[in-house]
């Protein structure tokens, strides 16, 4: 069999474990050198096969590929760029076919969430639409743990345990301060339309230490009315309480709570600042003080307090995708199975690209408490697994010590492409 090069890009929001997912495939094609050539990365993800910009990384060490396993976002760059299909835009992928046989690629592996699951079925499609032989593998990774068929998504369980944490610690801090000042904290989480990251708040109060804990989830339509009487009976009956918001929460209208009009690369709404707003409504019919914050970055870069059980799935990710290619198999996605939640058992499994492209997996009511604004036991049998176990970074001088990749370009070969 003819050695051919793999290509591997980061796609979409990164997150502390996707170059986890990296190392993972990396080391594994490096156990296959009769099979895999070399790995090219893009730079900025499609973007870089586009542009021709790889990055060759057999040109790092054995210890900074495995360095990887430990360092936040992406390595290699990632973005946010949808393919449009092959009749809108044939000459993209034209270019990719050039880009390919130039360097001798025929595997593609795309490491990403929904969005990129479609980019990369529709460069399977390559292999029997122009006549070029790629093996494509969408290898998993999104914060917000909305891909079908697998039972969660690399990435989500350490977001996850930051998020459950902050909650903890944040309601710590007000039920101190509450006697005479701050008495609700808001803190606003990832979420466009599942609510699986705030659901992670809810974690934080448990039965050694019950917390009031009000949660906003994009799945259950935001009532004023109700919200803010859930709030006042639990500052009444607590002195305080702390509220989590996610992003995509919607009023009855339909329409995003925080929805500026501002649309991203791939026309979703640019959601942000629901935080405030929710404050701002308890401050001005119940007269709180109040204190909000939103997580933002910092819930998906936080590799110190990475949950164990994420690091390890999202290793054994980027494994799978290179065993899965040197099966045969196209247009497939490695996925999580979970065998048990106690004791805690899982597998890897695989999933057509045609059942995960474009479809977006939300919180089941069953695991959301019946006035909306909290988890059942359910969703914290679910949940728990997900964020348990520690993989702490090495340290230096009080800081974690993360690596950072020479990324040395690969030659050109094609003529300057524009995007």
């Amino acid at each position: 069999m003819t050695r051919k090069n793999a290509f591997y890009a980061q796609s979409g929001g990164v997150t502390a474990v996707i170059n986890a997912t990296a190392c993972g495939l990396i080391e594994a094609a490096r156990q296959h050198r009769d099979r895999i050539g070399k790995v090219y990365a893009g730079r900025n993800g499609i973007i870089g096969a586009l542009t021709e910009d790889l990055i060759d990384t057999s040109r790092e060490s054995a210890a900074a590929i495995a360095a990887l396993r430990h360092t936040p976002a992406g390595a290699f760059g990632s973005c946010r760029y949808k393919l449009k299909s092959l009749e809108e835009n044939r000459r993209e992928y034209e270019r990719l076919i050039e880009v390919f046989e130039a360097h001798n690629i025929g595997y593609f592996f795309y490491n990403g969430g929904g969005d990129s699951a479609d980019t990369c079925l529709k460069v399977s499609q390559l292999s029997e639409r122009m006549g070029y032989p790629i093996q494509a593998i969408h290898v998993p990774k999104t914060v917000d743990n909305d891909l079908p068929i697998t039972d969660n998504c690399p990435g989500f369980g350490s977001v996850a345990k930051y998020i459950a944490i902050s909650t903890l610690e944040a309601s710590l801090d007000v039920a101190s301060m509450a006697k005479t000042s701050t008495k609700v904290f808001v803190l606003e989480v990832m979420g466009r339309h599942a609510g699986w990251i705030a659901a992670a708040g809810g974690l934080a109060s448990s039965e050694d230490m019950a917390l009031p804990i009000v949660i906003l989830f994009p799945e259950v339509t935001f009532d004023r009315d109700r919200f803010l009487a859930k709030v006042e009976q639990m500052v009444a009956d607590h002195g305080y309480c702390s509220v989590v918001v996610s992003e995509g929460v919607r009023g009855p209208d339909g329409r995003f709570l925080s929805d500026q009009g501002l649309r991203d690369a791939f026309g979703h709404a640019q959601l942000g600042g629901v935080a405030p707003v929710v404050a701002s409504i308890i401050k001005e019919n119940l007269g709180y003080k109040y204190h909000w914050g939103v997580a933002d970055y910092l819930q998906r870069a936080a590799r110190h307090i990475a949950s164990k059980t994420d690091v390890e799935q999202a290793y054994a990710m980027g494994k799978a995708a290179v065993q899965f290619a040197l099966k045969g198999h196209n247009a497939v996605m490695p996925t999580i199975e979970r065998r048990s939640s106690k004791p805690y058992r899982w597998g890897v499994g695989m999933a057509p690209l045609k059942k995960v492209a474009n479809v977006e997996k939300m919180m089941p009511r069953s695991f959301i408490t019946r006035d909306g604004f909290g988890i059942t036991n359910k969703c914290r049998e679910y949940l728990a697994p997900l964020i348990k176990g520690e993989d702490y970074p090495p340290y230096r001088n009080g800081l974690p010590r993360y690596v950072r990749l020479k990324n040395i370009a690969v030659p050109r070969k094609l003529e300057a492409f524009e995007i």
